[in-house]
């Protein structure tokens, strides 16, 4: 999953919330499982 600027996501777990201020490639992951990126 490659980030971009902007994008946020959010943990189905715990609900944390992350948006990405510097894109990189890999995949964001929370509390084990890889968080999802959340609708415009």
């Amino acid at each position: 999953m490659a980030t971009q600027v902007g994008q946020i996501y959010v943990c189905p777990y715990c609900g944390n919330v992350v948006e990405v201020k510097k894109a990189g490639g890999g995949t964001l992951v929370c509390c084990g499982a890889p968080m999802a990126m959340q609708a415009a």
